[in-house]
């Protein structure tokens, strides 16, 4: 599946950023909701939004909501996976598999 993605750097970028707006709306609405007493956004979708990596846009909208912060589940894990998802981005990014390569391929 890395693979793919890193091929296709440019698509899972668009990705990161679709699934991340979808997490950082939800974050608003939930919040929202919760001022007014409302249905709430459930935490397990929430999390799989962050989980289907949009891990940046819920840990982004868990700091201008200010949701969810007093949880250290969600503040430990939204952080750990925007993290790890940056990262992912990073390592399959062409930039820095031509430096990796440069750099490992000279000794």
């Amino acid at each position: 599946m890395i693979p793919f993605l890193c091929r296709h750097w440019g698509a899972l970028g668009v990705l990161i950023l679709g699934m991340s707006t979808l997490a950082f709306c939800a974050m608003g609405v939930d919040k929202w909701k919760a001022r007014r007493g409302a249905w709430r956004v459930p935490e397990r979708t929430l999390w799989l939004l962050a989980l289907l990596l949009g891990g940046m846009g819920a840990w982004l909208g868990m700091r201008v909501f200010r949701h969810k912060t007093l949880h250290r589940e969600f503040r430990v894990g939204f952080s750990l996976l925007a993290l790890a998802q940056l990262a992912l981005l990073a390592w399959c990014s062409p930039l820095l598999s031509a430096q990796m390569l440069k750099i490992f391929s000279n000794g």
